[in-house]
């Protein structure tokens, strides 16, 4: 937490990119800090695929769960991938809770 802001990072396949903006709007109006992805590979942000951006952006959000008390699985019709997947276990690992958009 900063002062009374809990800190949430998103977390989910970029192709909910609907769902990442809504959610990212709720968690802020009822006062957390919300930290998202930076960019959108299913959305038509095309670097993402790069195998060497891939991997840097992979790991810059592991450094954003690490900033983070806890992370938010956006888990659209309950699909989490395997990048979501490795996010969740680390999350879990490094005692972060895990929040789901949809029940698992």
């Amino acid at each position: 937490m900063i002062g009374k802001y809990k800190i949430i990072t998103l977390c989910g396949s970029t192709k909910f990119k609907d769902e990442f903006i809504s959610e990212q709007k709720r968690l802020t109006l009822e006062g957390n800090i919300v930290i998202s992805v930076g960019l959108f590979g299913h959305g038509g942000d095309e670097e993402v695929w790069l195998e060497k951006t891939k991997i840097m952006l992979d790991d810059m959000h592991k450094r954003k769960i690490d900033l983070a008390d806890e992370i938010f699985v956006i888990n659209v019709k309950g699909y989490i991938g395997s990048s979501t997947r490795s996010e969740i276990d680390y999350a879990l690992k490094t005692n972060k809770p895990v929040k789901y958009l949809e029940p698992v």
